[in-house]
């Protein structure tokens, strides 16, 4: 199976209802503490404001966030890690009414709060230490 190129970036929309889902593994075992992020910027810019921002320490913990003119928030740190050493992972983050619902492998992890508009975004960004066999957007 072909990968796509780390960092991947994708121009999308996201209003309630939409969904991003990233299938992907570790390019490394654990041991090595390799990271997941995922961006939802609000322009076609790394430096532009993050809505939400999705960062996995695999085998350590997991944490969230938004950017607002290049300062970051208040971070959510949780402990319960989903991802497992040398697997393969989906992860899906839903655009809902009050923010963005995480689910890994087709379990809900966490709603993160909106903290700017939903409509705002316009590219989500993938990155750090994976393979990233696909990143599909459904309305």
């Amino acid at each position: 199976m072909s990968t796509l190129p780390v960092p991947y970036t994708q121009a999308v929309s996201l209003p309630i209802g939409t969904s991003v889902t990233i299938k992907g593994k570790p390019v490394q075992p654990f041991f090595n503490e390799p990271l997941l992020q995922v961006d939802f910027h609000t322009a076609m810019d790394e430096l532009s404001d993050i809505a939400f921002h999705f960062k996995v320490y695999f085998g350590h913990y997991v944490a969230m966030n938004s950017r607002e003119n290049r300062v970051w928030k208040q971070e959510v740190k949780l402990n319960d890690m989903p991802f497992e050493d040398g697997k393969a992972f989906e992860l899906c983050i839903s655009a809902v009414n009050n923010g963005y619902q995480v689910m890994v492998n087709g379990q809900f992890y966490y709603t993160f709060e909106n903290r700017l508009p939903q409509e705002s975004v316009k590219m989500v960004q993938v990155w750090r230490d994976i393979s990233l066999t696909s990143m599909s957007v459904q309305n």
